[in-house]
């Protein structure tokens, strides 16, 4: 493969090296090249998105909306091929994974975008008639995307929510794909560029580079043509977009790291056998690979929390290893529980990789008591993506508040307990300062695909806890900016101020 999509063309890239994606489950590579892109590239893919937001100024927001329901449409027709180089390219399973719960998870994004698109809800439209002053949310200008390597479809740069939401608001996408998988993010811009032919739009308001030096990453984030930047990964990568992107003064929205922490009182412990499972399962879903797994579970001690330590450290030993999704992501498990080592914290079950072909890591329980967590608060919240937990054990109520108060930032957190029970409300009130959402009696795990949704947090977990990455229309508020129009005559209005000016 020598090509890459720039304006609305599968066009040569002059690349100076290529690489290859690896199936996790063989180590074995998986057939083709794809080109590491040099900055010409970059620069084309920057100079025709800058084009194609010019030109997306005078298409209506329905036409937008015909282009995600194409989307959408080609990808469901297609569904099969792309889930199988999916599979290929991450070591997950076909099924149900892939084509029963991620394929339909992501038409369903975009479909949920496109209503949103085509109705103008999102765009908080405020008319001052006295003063013929209107306000309105419009488009931010050309989005440059980086996607994770966990989700392959749902994520996706080119076929994710933020690239729905992007387009939904009415900017160019330029994608950059995760190296890990090339095919899979090829085979899915394929019928973007179609849908894009089908529909007439833009040329540049889809493009994809399968890779790039950092470098050029870097410079593309600073350059004066892109509106914002959205990223999903790890901390430090996200972190060196984001002091670039700071440098220069432009919007970035990341999520990062999170260790989504789980308070289990005295009431749920009770029911260890249950507790147990249903901890386990969320903890090891997935290899541990999901933004939202519990990294972290905090219990108070007594003979109940001694009985659910061993009984995770069973479940923990007895279940097999899953396939984690590139090298890269091994080598930073070893790292992160290197560190976590150095913390103090004592490993139950784990800790080191699977011998042979497959990249594997042992499923890896961790225990602390709550005078060390509390002594070591940052290094006892490494983030170690993958099949990691850390049990701490906290003395007594005062304890549990005091470890809830010290954890950074977080996608979710999780209270396990009756109502009644006298730490529920303390800790659902300190828990909702750290994490964007805040569970009762639930695993975190799963991300529902809803309106009233938050996929976000406060630092690190994100860049920014005022905005979601999951929640449509809330999430394409990230790539908009707020336009006010004074005394301009209603011809010169954006149409959906039009609209709505004349039928208030």
């Amino acid at each position: 493969m020598d090509s890459i999509l720039i304006n609305g063309q599968w066009q040569e890239t002059q690349a100076e090296r290529k690489f290859q994606a690896i199936d996790p489950r063989s180590s074995k590579h998986t057939g083709d090249s794809y080109p590491v892109s040099g900055w010409n590239d970059c620069d084309s893919a920057l100079e025709a998105a800058k084009n194609a937001a010019l030109e997306l100024e005078e298409v209506p927001s329905s036409k937008i909306a015909d282009f995600l329901e194409c989307y959408a449409k080609n990808l469901e027709l297609n569904a099969e091929e792309i889930c199988n180089m999916a599979s290929l390219e991450t070591g997950l399973p076909l099924q149900p994974r892939l084509l029963d719960v991620e394929m339909p998870r992501t038409t369903n994004q975009l479909r949920q975008a496109a209503q949103a698109s085509r109705q103008d809800c999102w765009r908080n439209v405020v008319h001052d008639e006295d003063r013929n002053i209107h306000s309105g949310l419009g488009p931010i200008g050309p989005v440059l995307i980086f996607g994770p390597n966990n989700f392959p479809l749902a994520f996706n740069a080119i076929s994710g929510g933020d690239f729905a939401s992007a387009i939904a608001a009415g900017n160019p996408v330029i994608a950059k794909a995760h190296p890990s998988q090339p095919g899979t993010s090829h085979l899915l811009a394929k019928q973007a560029a179609a849908a894009l032919h089908e529909t007439g739009l833009p040329a540049g308001m889809v493009q994809m580079i399968f890779d790039t030096e950092p470098a050029n990453g870097l410079r593309m984030v600073a350059d004066e043509r892109l509106g914002a930047v959205a990223f999903t990964g790890s901390r430090p990568g996200g972190m060196a977009l984001k002091n670039e992107a700071d440098r220069v003064g432009k919007p970035i929205y990341l999520e990062m790291s999170s260790v989504n922490p789980v308070f289990l009182l005295g009431s749920a412990l009770k029911r260890n056998g249950d507790m147990i499972d249903e901890a386990s399962g969320s903890c090891l879903l997935g290899a541990g690979q999901f933004c939202t797994c519990p990294n972290l579970i905090v219990v108070q001690a007594g003979a109940d929390a001694d009985t659910f330590l061993n009984g995770m450290t069973q479940a923990f030993e007895s279940k097999p290893a899953g396939t984690l999704l590139s090298r890269g992501v091994l080598q930073s498990m070893e790292k992160s529980v290197k560190r976590l080592r150095e913390a103090g914290v004592k490993v139950m079950a784990g800790g080191e990789p699977v011998d042979g072909d497959a990249v594997q890591f042992s499923n890896t329980l961790l225990h602390s008591s709550a005078d060390n967590f509390l002594a070591n608060p940052g290094e006892c919240q490494t983030e170690a993506f993958g099949p990691c937990t850390l049990i701490v054990t906290c003395q007594d109520s005062d304890q549990m508040l005091q470890v809830a108060s010290s954890i950074e930032g977080s996608l979710t957190a999780v209270v396990y307990g009756e109502p009644n029970d006298e730490l529920t409300g303390p800790l659902t009130r300190a828990l909702r300062r750290i994490a964007g959402r805040v569970l009762h009696n639930q695993m975190p795990t799963g991300v529902a695909v809803s309106p009233a949704m938050n996929h976000g947090g406060p630092f690190p977990a994100t860049g920014h806890p005022g905005f979601t990455a999951v929640g449509i229309p809330a999430s394409m508020k990230r790539f908009a900016k707020l336009d006010c129009y004074e005394n301009v005559s209603q011809d010169f209005l954006p149409a959906y101020l039009q609209t709505s000016s004349t039928t208030e």
